[in-house]
């Protein structure tokens, strides 16, 4: 089972990053992907959606992309809303992005531990089973 960083961490983390690359962020306004993302939009975050079902269309005012191959600017976290079992291919992508993340961050429920060892070899921190914002809330960012 992956070990999430400290809260401590998670902290410095959040309040050191500037942008987040959802992948599998919805247009549906009532799923949870689009209310966390919305949410730290709201917190100040820049959001890129990544979803290649709805590649070209926007949401929450950014377009959406087709993958994180796209993606030509500095991204801090990535965020993933994808089941488990379908992590892996998110890990390999992160591992190619022009600028490596910060953090992968795996949302509330789950969890690959072989996705997590994998961008971790590259040095990139690993948040398993937890809410982004959640998180941000329970650490009190930018308080």
């Amino acid at each position: 089972m992956v070990q999430n960083p400290s809260n401590e961490v998670r902290r410095q983390l959040l309040e050191g990053s500037k942008t987040i690359a959802v992948v599998g962020l919805s247009n549906k306004p009532d799923r949870t992907s689009y209310m966390v993302s919305a949410a730290m939009q709201n917190a100040g975050y820049r959001i890129i959606p990544v979803n290649p079902v709805i590649a070209g269309e926007t949401v929450l005012g950014e377009k959406v992309l087709a993958s994180l191959s796209e993606i030509v600017e500095q991204v801090d976290i990535v965020n993933v809303f994808r089941r488990s079992e379908d992590i892996l291919p998110v890990a390999e992508e992160t591992r190619k992005m022009k600028h490596k993340p910060k953090v992968f961050w795996m949302q509330q429920g789950i969890s690959n531990d072989e996705a997590a060892k994998l961008v971790g070899e590259d040095g990139i921190e690993v948040v398993n089973d937890l809410c982004i914002k959640v998180d941000h809330a329970l650490l009190r960012i930018g308080k």
